[in-house]
């Protein structure tokens, strides 16, 4: 870890944290999701840096050690691409710019995600619409009142569930949550923290020394604005002209991901139906792997990535 170096960089009045480690003119650059931070692609930030790329991690603003917006609830995924050309801009990668749009980078020279790639989270080298994107109108029409999406969309409700709890405590409730196979759907009258009891322990492959690193840094900023990006940020409209992603695209995904349970994604994904909407994509499974197959099976992953990379770079 103590390669990996960290600056601020100012963006529309905001520090925006940036973690980077590696030299050479082959750049990737890794995208969290929700709970995540930087910190969740430090195992493939360490390899590839040492295989001879260049790996930068942005915290979004109002996530990790990034600033929040003035007004938390008002951050859109439109504003996480502008931050984002900001931060390559400063960075000296202009050239590597993106067509403006939510979830996917199409002039990028390639795409990888790993777990969800119709969200955007989880993604690296400027991630990927792999999946189209889907309204909320979808997740009411086919899951539950308790699906933890459609509770976390619901102004205030996360808000007052998460605030009878310390941020590390949410935090590893939701790692525990998103390392099961199940989808997080919560009985009407319990809220999604219940779902986890105090005594269950965490995922052997993510410590207490991790546990930590994100809890000091939810204190640090709250969960307001990680609401609003990604989840209540889904039916944000875009117009965009041409849709698909021609780079050549990978996507990497836990065989026990509960996001194949998400209507007709299983089928989407396995059934090949996903290269209408990325024709240049390749897909590998790791039997085991859940949500967060990159901290879970680090090296494999590493691995996978960098074998990728090297056939098309």
């Amino acid at each position: 870890m103590e390669q990996i170096q960290h600056k601020f960089i100012e963006v529309e009045g905001l520090k925006l944290h940036v973690a980077e480690t590696g030299t050479g003119p082959n750049v990737v650059v890794f995208l969290h999701g929700f709970p995540e931070i930087w910190y969740c692609w430090r195992h493939q930030m360490i390899a590839l840096a040492n295989a001879g790329f260049r790996a930068i991690a942005p915290d979004y603003r109002g996530y990790g050690l990034s600033d929040p917006p003035p007004q938390p609830e008002n951050a859109t995924f439109s504003d996480l691409v502008s931050d984002l050309r900001s931060i390559l801009d400063s960075l000296g990668l202009a050239k590597l710019g993106f067509s403006g749009c939510k979830r996917f980078w199409n002039s990028a020279r390639i795409s990888i995600c790993t777990s969800t790639p119709r969200e955007g989270l989880g993604s690296s080298h400027f991630g990927s619409a792999i999946l189209p994107a889907r309204p909320s109108s979808v997740y009411h029409k086919h899951l539950p009142e308790g699906f933890y999406i459609l509770r976390w969309q619901e102004p205030g409700r996360a808000e007052a569930d998460f605030g009878r709890l310390d941020a590390k405590t949410v935090v590893r409730n939701i790692y525990i949550l998103f390392s099961r196979s199940e989808i997080p759907i919560a009985p009407e009258n319990k809220e999604i923290m219940d779902l986890v009891e105090p005594s269950t322990p965490l995922p052997p492959w993510f410590t207490e020394e991790d546990l930590a690193a994100y809890g000091a840094l939810y204190e640090k900023s709250g969960f307001q604005t990680a609401l609003k990006v990604p989840y209540r940020s889904i039916d944000e409209v875009f117009n965009i002209p041409d849709p698909i992603t021609k780079v050549p695209a990978f996507l990497i995904m836990g065989g026990k991901d509960y996001f194949l349970k998400f209507p007709e994604i299983e089928d989407l994904i396995k059934s090949g139906k996903a290269k209408e909407f990325a024709p240049n994509l390749e897909i590998t499974f790791i039997p085991e792997g859940t949500h967060f197959v990159q901290e879970q099976f680090p090296e494999q992953v590493n691995q996978l990535i960098l074998d990728f990379l090297g056939k098309h770079i």
